[in-house]
């Protein structure tokens, strides 16, 4: 099959690279990308056919794996092509229901863990086709029961703990360090919580590397929450945190 890819950052040249070693030739849009994209999809064995349009004329399938503030600007560009566009980005289910208007074949996807061997998340009708490319492959597909929205529903639940708890532990130690008893919280997590201060660092760490996409997660998974009938603001604060730490530099 002729899978399409949208577009090959850290996470989406994973993708590529797993749908190549079950023998789809994969292509994907360089116009308007980074060198540093392009040596991804290189290293990936991505075939380059230059644009957007060009990608939605030729293939059969494609696959969005972008920044969330983007998912739904980047489905938009795509259209209505008759293939099946499967969004497997950290979106509100409202968000991908969106997204599902925009394109119509629509495949709902969430992804959980990093490279090299992430959990994809699919629902929708032609969900089982969908994980069926994938099978064999260093993505582990999963395929949920229920319609557009549930794949993101899960994607949105789990990172709502990952991510928001990570940034509530940066905002911690910021507010120990502005009130000087930063070192004491240190003795007393070493005492009564070990690993905390690992985990801190990990944080950190993902923060400066990443913190500038998880800003808009942050708003989508309290979009989700607020719809869900639970406070959003646990969610906006992690927004802000990110905002705060990120590396907003060139990406």
């Amino acid at each position: 099959m002729t899978v399409g890819l949208l577009h090959p950052g850290e996470m989406g040249a994973t993708i590529g690279a797993a749908l190549r070693s079950r023998g789809h030739d994969v292509a994907w849009a360089s116009d308007g990308r980074s060198d540093a994209t392009r040596r991804r999809a290189e290293a990936a064995g991505l075939r380059d056919v230059g644009t957007v349009a060009a990608l939605a004329r030729e293939c059969e399938t494609i696959v969005s794996v972008c920044p969330p503030h983007a998912a739904l600007d980047v489905a938009r560009s795509v259209g209505e092509t008759g293939g099946v566009y499967v969004d497997a980005n950290a979106i509100s289910p409202a968000t991908a229901r969106a997204v599902a208007a925009a394109v119509g074949r629509c495949v709902d996807g969430g992804i959980v863990g990093g490279p090299p061997d992430p959990r994809l998340f699919l629902s929708g009708g032609e969900a089982p086709p969908v994980a069926a490319l994938f099978e064999g492959s260093t993505v582990q597909p999963r395929v949920l029961a229920g319609g557009v929205g549930a794949a993101s529903a899960l994607k949105m639940t789990y990172a709502a703990w990952t991510k928001g708890t990570s940034a509530m532990l940066l905002a911690i130690r910021d507010v120990a360090r502005a009130e000087g008893v930063e070192e004491p919280l240190l003795a007393e997590w070493a005492e009564s919580v070990p690993g905390l201060a690992e985990r801190w660092e990990r944080a950190r760490r993902s923060a400066d590397a990443k913190g500038w996409r998880w800003v808009g997660e942050m708003e989508e998974i309290a979009a989700t929450f607020e719809a869900a009938g639970a406070p959003r603001g646990f969610h906006e604060a992690a927004a802000e945190v990110y905002g705060r730490t990120a590396n907003l530099g060139p990406h």
